[in-house]
């Protein structure tokens, strides 16, 4: 029998996985938490949504043009980015400062750094920072859900559950089923837990995502939170903590490749998200949290990396003797 040796380059283990089907993926699982978040705030929550999403797909649009790079706008991150960015804003906010921060996601965090794929830190979530320290109160001008200012009319704008927390008003903070059905004042894509863990469980099921980063995270709030005498459910449901975990710490970009690095770093999230809401002068933490982690990678990778089968490390000069 005639045999043929075929020697090729890596990779030798091939997918049918694309930048395009794996984003297409990630906007199925973000869908539940878009129709929930237009259910809790009204249209206003879908005119915020696709003032982001078509202002991303246009930066990213008129930036590779003017770098003279291949256009990537069919890859769909930019629609990824554009969701992610419109769920970490106030409904409230003005539809100028939601393209202002596409501007600072697209153009300067993703293509000023090469693109996909080449961003060191997350692009909704650093538009989201700086966003913060320029708007800080229209940033923060939360409002009750759309039903309940149907039949309350006077009861527009509130504290988010964090922010009660903080001002030591805890009789006012929403109850777990509330905070759980997104019956709370907050981020657009944050509030209903129930349509984020859905997004969740979708994303592990297609295998786009690890479980490991969203456990460790959880978990290690979990932890925090209970060693500290906190209402643990309160920790995990309120604030961007789903969000963040599920969708942003998750990111191929910015997060480790290898397992044990992904628990240093889900786990570093964990205790600076629960620092900052313990300590510090905002009651949230998440943002700041991923993105130091996403800066600390590449130390992390180079801490974590595992050894290559049949690998010797070297022995330094002057050590023998």
């Amino acid at each position: 029998m005639d045999t043929k040796l075929i020697v090729s380059s890596s990779p030798h283990l091939k997918s049918g996985a694309t930048t395009q089907k794996i984003m297409l993926d990630v906007i199925i699982a973000l869908v539940p938490a878009a129709i929930a978040s237009c259910f809790i705030f009204g249209l206003q929550a879908l005119l915020l949504i696709l003032t982001c999403v078509v202002s991303c797909v246009l930066c990213e649009f008129l930036s590779r043009k003017v770098m003279k790079r291949d256009n990537t706008i069919l890859d769909l991150s930019a629609v990824v980015t554009g969701l992610l960015l419109a769920f970490n804003l106030p409904v409230t906010i003005s539809p100028v400062i939601a393209v202002f921060g596409s501007v600072v996601a697209i153009v300067v965090v993703k293509q000023m750094f090469g693109g996909i794929g080449q961003n060191f830190v997350n692009p909704a979530l650093t538009a989201r920072i700086v966003l913060m320290a320029s708007f800080p109160a229209k940033m923060s001008n939360w409002v009750v859900p759309f039903w309940y200012r149907s039949a309350h009319p006077d009861a527009v704008t509130t504290a988010s559950p964090l922010g009660l927390l903080k001002q030591g008003a805890a009789d006012q903070i929403p109850s777990h089923l509330d905070m759980l059905l997104g019956a709370r004042a907050g981020c657009l894509g944050e509030t209903c837990a129930v349509a984020l863990i859905l997004g969740g469980i979708y994303l592990v099921a297609r295998k786009v995502i690890s479980p490991v980063i969203p456990l460790c995270y959880l978990g290690t709030v979990s932890v925090f939170s209970l060693l500290a005498g906190r209402d643990v459910i309160l920790d995990l449901l309120s604030g961007g903590l789903l969000l963040g975990a599920i969708f942003m710490a998750t990111d191929y970009t910015t997060s480790p490749i290898h397992f044990k690095g992904r628990i240093v770093f889900a786990v570093g999230c964990g205790i600076l998200t629960m620092l900052i809401r313990m300590f510090g002068s905002l009651p949230e933490g998440v943002s700041f949290s991923i993105i130091i982690m996403n800066i600390l990678v590449p130390l992390i990778e180079r801490v974590t990396r595992p050894r290559p089968f049949g690998v010797k490390k070297e022995k330094k000069e002057g050590a023998q003797g």
